[in-house]
């Protein structure tokens, strides 16, 4: 060969190494943090990060292939909150996806630098999580799960399924500020459905069952689960004393009434963690968590279980159940 073709062939070949060396490297590994206040067994857990999951996999995202995703899970505890949280924020993820008002609050007080995406925080604003709905101006954005007078449609609902109900037990927790937009929501309603309130601590379970068993010996007794973290943390202790006393009760999610409650209210869940999918997705492709708008649920389901209705000898009027987004008989 001659030397001006060598150089020329090796030349060449040169030129093509670095595009070869690049094809061949694997694509780079992000990471997402998910901190989630409900028991890794928890059914409702599992389908909300099911549901997450699938959406950033219809993304393009695949867990051990081109994302990690790492996961703590913790049952309203603040202090192994806290923990969790700064666990989480040491893997140094690309994003953080996290549940509920506490948690996500907590987590910021660790990162103000790594994105956040958030679910199911009802008031962002007042917890100071975000400066404006629109306008989240720092590492956090998210879903909501509802408007605070959404809140009187439980009582509305309660009464229509119960007409008898005169007085009802509601939950409270002190430290979810969205808590006291729906308690507010309630209490201006009341005195038009002719009912008085009990509000109680709804965090508790021993606390929880000592207020409703006293609560039950009284007559034409109902009872209010508000979108609180305590609805899905003592979900099958609500719904067992609510069966135990014989209270007509209203839930905030599908999940209380799938497991034996009476009737709920409130935005399908899992379509808020499909649509956290598509905001985590974003802020991996580059977009900010200050650029992104917090949103609020699309759809609301309404939910009876007929069972639990004949087992307290209601019967169910037949413009409720056409509203009805599900019937569980």
């Amino acid at each position: 060969m001659k030397r001006r073709e060598f150089i020329t062939l090796f030349g060449g070949a040169a030129a093509t190494w670095p595009f070869a060396a690049r094809a061949q490297q694997p694509e780079r590994m992000r990471r997402i943090g998910v901190l989630m206040p409900l028991s890794a067994e928890d059914p409702v857990a599992r389908a909300r990060i099911r549901a997450f999951v699938e959406g950033v996999q219809q993304l393009g995202w695949t867990d051990g292939r081109n994302v990690r995703i790492d996961y703590r899970w913790t049952v309203g505890d603040p202090d192994q909150i806290r923990r969790d949280a700064a666990e989480l924020v040491a893997l140094a993820p690309d994003v953080i996806m996290v549940t509920s008002s506490l948690p996500t609050v907590t987590l910021q007080k660790a990162t103000r630098t790594i994105p956040i995406v958030f679910v199911l925080v009802a008031d962002p604003v007042s917890a100071g999580i975000v400066n404006s709905l629109a306008r989240p101006g720092g590492n956090a954005t998210g879903f909501t799960p509802f408007e605070y007078s959404t809140a009187a449609k439980y009582l509305e609902l309660l009464k229509e399924i119960a007409p008898s109900v005169k007085r009802v037990a509601v939950t409270e927790d002190v430290s979810a500020v969205g808590a006291v937009g729906q308690m507010a929501a309630i209490r201006s309603a009341a005195s038009s459905f002719g009912v008085e309130l009990s509000p109680f601590d709804g965090r508790d379970a021993g606390e929880i069952e000592r207020v409703i068993t006293a609560f039950a010996r009284g007559s034409n007794g109902g009872l209010i689960v508000t979108a609180i973290p305590a609805a899905n943390i003592h979900r099958q202790l609500f719904i067992a004393l609510a069966a135990r006393h014989q209270l007509p009760a209203i839930y905030p999610f599908r999940a209380n009434v799938i497991g034996g409650g009476l009737i709920s209210y409130g935005p399908d869940q899992f379509d808020l963690y499909r649509r956290a999918a598509s905001y985590v997705n974003r802020i991996l492709k580059g977009e900010k968590p200050a650029d992104l708008p917090v949103q609020a649920p699309t759809k609301y389901e309404l939910v009876v279980n007929l069972k639990t209705a004949k087992t307290l000898s209601l019967s169910v009027p037949p413009s409720l159940l056409a509203r009805a987004d599900e019937v569980i008989e």
